[in-house]
Parts: C-alpha cells; sequence; structure tokens
C-alpha cells in the first residue's frame, strides 16, 4: 500500500498518516502534515451566543510521545507540488505514489492460490 499526504492533511489525517508509517504499512508520499491534532469541543456558551473552545483530546504514539501537535509527520518519500503543476493540472505526489505501488507490486510477490482437489463430503 501507499499513503498520500500533504500539507494540508490535518487532524485524523495527521493521525492517520503517521499510524500508517508506524504500522509499518507502506511509504507515505508527498508533504509534511499540517501538526494539529488536539481535539477542541465548543463547550461554554457566552452571553453574546458565540462559544469557546477548549482543547480536550491528544494523541500519544509510542515513538513521537505527543510530538504531532505543532509538527506534523514527515512523508517516507517527499514531492512537492509547484505552482506550474497547479496550472497543468498536473499531481506530481500522485504521479510518484502511483509509481512506487507499481514498484512494490513487482517487488513483492502476490499470492496466488493453489486450491489443488476439491474436498468432498462422500466416499
Amino acid at each position: 500500500m501507499v499513503a498520500l499526504a500533504n500539507e494540508y492533511t490535518a487532524s485524523d489525517g495527521d493521525i492517520f498518516s503517521h499510524s500508517f508509517k508506524l504500522m509499518n504499512l507502506g511509504p507515505l508520499v508527498g508533504k509534511r502534515t499540517w501538526g494539529g491534532v488536539i481535539g477542541i469541543f465548543p463547550r461554554h456558551d457566552l452571553v453574546d451566543h458565540s462559544s469557546t473552545t477548549q482543547p480536550e483530546y491528544a494523541n500519544w504514539f509510542k515513538d513521537v510521545g505527543w510530538d504531532i501537535e505543532n509538527y506534523g509527520t514527515d512523508p517516507d518519500i517527499e514531492v512537492d507540488i509547484a505552482p506550474q503543476d497547479y496550472v497543468h493540472n498536473s499531481d506530481p505526489q500522485l504521479q510518484r505514489a502511483i509509481a512506487e505501488a507499481l514498484r512494490l507490486i513487482e517487488e513483492y510477490p502476490t499470492l496466488e492460490p493453489e486450491p489443488g482437489e476439491r474436498p468432498r463430503r462422500g466416499k
């Protein structure tokens, strides 16, 4: 598998990207994620009908502890999208991820079933 992430990947995307890497599911391609993972909840209403939010939910990982917040997750393969890529409707991150997936397909053997003789209930 290959996962994509960029600098706009945030919150659950940060958590997913880091977990994907931590579980060694495959390479993460793109740019470092945003780094905003502490969840908030609008709990207290104010007299002017606005509300306040408080940071409440944080995530800890065995390799970086609490340090995804304000930093994000680094990709295994860094690929930037340049302004001219947007103009030409090109996505070099996706292209690199596809190339990496095709390379991995060639590198790792597939699991091929070998059914043999079918089981029979009778004699």
